[in-house]
């Protein structure tokens, strides 16, 4: 698509122009992506954080679910349910919404030549870039949702408003709302960069070496099947690349590591185990829910007569 001022511009290089109104939409893809999947699977991240938190009573996926139904009910596996959604809601319109500006302003600062022999830099650079924001977005409601999931029962809120009330009450022990926004950052940001690089290689991939026709040449059916399988693969990379800053987050949900600094809680835990509890777990979740996110955003983009993401 030719530019205004016939300059190259990578925001015209897509099936459409890359206006407002494009970015904006691509925020509502990603509270769509990311708000409706963390939000169904927060029984797996409830059973996830326990686990982490508490490995010698909750030993495995299967069994820690039991035990929290048995101890809470049914209820009890969907702790947290509400800061997930609203959470990761807001998480997702920066994350995907904001990549897409970056990548294009990264581009645009780089140049047509330069874009087309550094683009794993820019995939890296835009997505670490956006991160930092939809963290800031998400900090809150993290802390909330740990808080509520780690918490042993009837020791914290499990309701929604109740809990960040009791959050805001307790700050000063808790260090809500951005107490957790470094750690947060440690894990997120590492893992968005490894999410959107590892898919749009492995995007890049499939339409280089399986379907090596031009992109648009394929249905919308295939290349969401390429979009699935590519998020699929990519978290599995970013559950093994964030699990560690992501055992330190719950850890620092537990009323025992109250005042403590992350680096003591580093050192009592160890790295061995903030590397491999609850890894198994996060591995399946991490994966499904990658895959999804990105079926989800391109399904919406690809309605929305955007085009799928990556392969270009």
């Amino acid at each position: 698509m030719s530019t205004p001022t016939g300059k190259w511009d990578a925001r015209y290089l897509g099936p459409v122009p890359h206006d407002a109104s494009y970015y904006a939409k691509c925020m509502l893809g990603g509270v769509l992506a990311c708000g409706v999947t963390h939000a169904g699977i927060t029984p797996l991240d409830v059973a996830k954080c326990n686990m982490q938190v508490n490995p010698l009573k909750y030993k495995g996926l299967s069994t820690g679910l039991k035990t929290l139904v048995a101890e809470e009910g049914s209820t009890g596996i969907w702790k947290g349910f509400g800061p997930t959604f609203v959470g990761y809601s807001l998480q997702g319109m920066f994350k995907y919404g904001l990549y897409e500006v970056f990548k294009d302003f990264y581009m645009n600062l780089a140049g047509e030549e330069a874009s087309n022999k550094y683009k794993p830099a820019i995939w890296l650079a835009g997505s670490a870039s956006a991160e930092v924001f939809a963290d800031i977005a998400l900090c809150p409601f993290e802390m909330t949702k740990v808080k509520i999931q780690t918490s042993p029962t009837g020791t914290f809120p499990t309701a929604f408003g109740a809990a960040l009330k009791e959050m805001s009450l307790t700050k000063a022990n808790t260090r809500y709302p951005f107490g957790s926004l470094v750690p947060l950052w440690s894990r997120q940001i590492p893992y968005t960069m490894a999410k959107f690089f590892f898919f749009e290689k492995i995007v890049q991939l499939f339409y280089t070496h399986v379907f090596t026709n031009p992109k648009d040449t394929y249905g919308k059916g295939t290349q969401l099947g390429v979009t699935f399988a590519s998020g699929y693969l990519a978290g599995v990379v970013c559950a093994i690349v964030s699990h560690p800053a992501d055992s330190l987050v719950s850890q620092l949900g537990k009323s025992e590591n109250k005042g403590k600094s992350v680096g003591q809680i580093s050192k009592e835990v160890g790295l061995k185990n903030l590397a491999t509890k609850g890894l198994g777990t996060r591995v399946i979740m991490i994966g499904t829910l990658t895959g999804f996110q990105w079926w989800i955003y391109d399904s919406f983009k690809a309605a929305m007569g955007m085009g799928t993401t990556g392969g270009k």
